[in-house]
């Protein structure tokens, strides 16, 4: 079941949750309405790595827990703030433009998310308790071009 708190008219925010589930179409459809269609495709894969990650890992799949976004727009600034009820995240890492190929190439299952995380958004930051991920991607047209066009 997927609740929607849907933004009041004139204002560029609202909520989403959902029980843990892979099923994330639906929910990847919403969060990406008021994104640029040429930077929908390289965002939705962002963002289903970081929900896959929330329900999977961070929730362990029961259906008990949500998994919460909180979704706004700020001067050309797409953000997502994913929340789940899991025990927490410390990456190991942080995988930034620097890694080069043949380190993703080792990169584990979990590393290539983080890499993937890094590539798509500007800005990449979990809390103190690695329950909540802040993503942040700027679509103004001085930006650089989408990685999937």
């Amino acid at each position: 079941m997927i609740a929607i708190s849907l933004r009041p008219t004139g204002r560029r925010w609202g909520t989403v949750s959902f029980a843990s589930t892979l099923h994330l179409s639906p929910v990847l459809d919403l969060l990406l309405v008021d994104v640029p269609v040429r930077w929908q495709p390289e965002i939705r894969l962002g963002l289903q790595e970081a929900l896959v990650n929330a329900a999977k890992h961070g929730n362990n799949l029961d259906p008990k827990k949500k998994v919460l976004v909180e979704y706004f727009i700020v001067e050309g600034q797409h953000w997502w703030i994913i929340s789940d009820q899991g025990t927490g995240f410390s990456p190991s890492c942080s995988c930034t433009l620097d890694c080069t190929k043949k380190h993703v190439q080792e990169l584990d299952e979990c590393g290539r998310g983080l890499y993937i995380l890094h590539q798509v958004f500007d800005q990449v930051h979990w809390n103190e308790d690695g329950t909540e991920l802040r993503l942040c991607k700027e679509v103004k047209q001085s930006s650089r071009l989408p990685l999937l066009y």
